[in-house]
């Protein structure tokens, strides 16, 4: 179909993803409980004519084109929130204390609503097959592996997959669609909890007590070493502490800290990420046993890096410029061609088909949108929901108008 027409009857759907955007944003759900998004997913789904399936623990799997002739090509929406108190200044903030929808999946929700009205609009047209995938847990980089293991894949077989995610903050103008080159995009990520313990006392008598606040601050800090020491510069290795509790009142030694974080790196093999794991646990360890605590150390919710398909990627770039000329640009002009250091449990489905991960600038930080994801005040410019619908639907179509049999 044209372009533009395309891209006209998105236009016509603002009003109504803007609403339904909203609505999701004042009701988070964080990982797998969806009991408020994924009927509301199912109910619009069902409105349009679709027939929507459950895939996995909290997933939603809606088929355009089904029983047609071709290939398959799988575009995806993550639903699910953070556990952040909001404190972004918009009249529709999170009705839920410590939720928000920080990381704009509410807007990737509604975007996909938008597609899936565009493509059974279009249905006959569809030169083959498009799945459309709403998944849950993704902050948690769960979701993404329970809806494969369930079947996400196959019934019918997915040929390519793409992904839109929202960024805010940028200092661009919203509406931007940035295409990634081929190779690895976005790094791996793995969870880690460390354990220091020791014995507890009255703040008095440090001496009569084993203080696991100082052996955790010495292990903090010579971790840090890792990077700055053990790593080749040219790798790409990060180590971040987000988390550090210990203790309940001023005057007392606890039992115990602990420390929570990340390791990330963009080392296909995770070699890199091997060798920190490695270390983190010999140093936490060893600095522990000298402090005269138990440490105990481990690792979780490891995410692979997002590798893009060269192909893919070439054909969405194309895509993306008919829809949108000028608006559309390659994502290393952006980032100097390096990989970002986020991660994206999309990054499982890449490493089993072809697929490509664009991103939508929503909300520049030269007109108030100065915070990214993340942030508890972080706002999103819904305005661009219409485009991110538009792309959604413009990738499924071309893609199996440009391969099929």
């Amino acid at each position: 179909m044209n372009t533009q027409e395309l891209l006209k009857e998105a236009s016509a759907l603002q009003e109504e993803l803007r609403e339904i955007r909203r609505d999701l944003h004042q009701h988070p759900e964080i990982g797998f409980d969806m009991v408020y998004t994924k009927p509301l997913v199912k109910k619009k789904l069902q409105e349009m004519g679709y027939a929507p399936q459950d895939c996995g623990k909290a997933g939603v799997v809606a088929i355009a084109g089904e029983n047609h002739p071709g290939k398959t090509i799988l575009i995806r929406g993550d639903m699910d929130a953070l556990p952040i108190q909001e404190e972004a200044d918009v009249e529709y903030r999170s009705k839920t204390e410590g939720k928000m929808h920080g990381c704009g999946h509410d807007m990737h929700t509604a975007m996909m609503l938008g597609a899936a009205k565009l493509l059974k609009a279009h249905e006959d047209e569809i030169q083959g097959t498009v799945k459309l995938e709403f998944q849950p847990a993704e902050e948690i980089f769960q979701g993404s592996p329970d809806m494969i293991q369930s079947g996400l894949l196959e019934n019918p077989h997915v040929d390519a997959a793409m992904m839109i995610h929202v960024i805010g903050g940028m200092p661009m103008p919203s509406g931007m669609v940035l295409v990634p080159s081929g190779g690895i995009s976005m790094a791996s990520c793995e969870q880690y909890h460390i354990v220091v313990k020791g014995k507890g006392g009255h703040g008095s008598t440090p001496h009569e007590a084993i203080d696991p606040i100082t052996a955790a601050a010495h292990i903090h800090l010579a971790l840090q070493e890792i990077n700055s020491r053990e790593l080749n510069g040219n790798d790409f290795g990060v180590f971040t502490t987000g988390h550090f509790e210990a203790g309940k009142v001023s005057n007392v030694i606890p039992d115990s800290a602990e420390m929570w974080g990340t390791i990330r790196t963009t080392d296909p093999e995770n070699e890199i990420g091997k060798l920190i794991k490695k270390r983190m646990t010999e140093i936490s360890k060893g600095i522990g046993a000298a402090m005269r605590c138990e440490v105990e150390v481990e690792f979780y919710d490891y995410c692979p890096c997002m590798v893009i398909d060269d192909a893919l990627a070439a054909d969405a770039m194309d895509y993306m410029k008919e829809l949108f000329g000028q608006g559309a640009l390659d994502l290393s002009v952006v980032s100097g061609g390096k990989a970002g250091g986020g991660s994206e449990d999309f990054a499982f489905v890449s490493h089993e088909v072809p697929t490509v991960s664009m991103f939508l600038t929503a909300g520049n930080s030269k007109e108030g949108y100065l915070y990214g994801q993340h942030h508890p005040k972080v706002k999103y410019d819904d305005s661009v929901l219409y485009l991110g619908s538009a792309a959604y639907a413009q990738m499924a179509l071309r893609w199996l108008e440009s391969h099929g049999e």
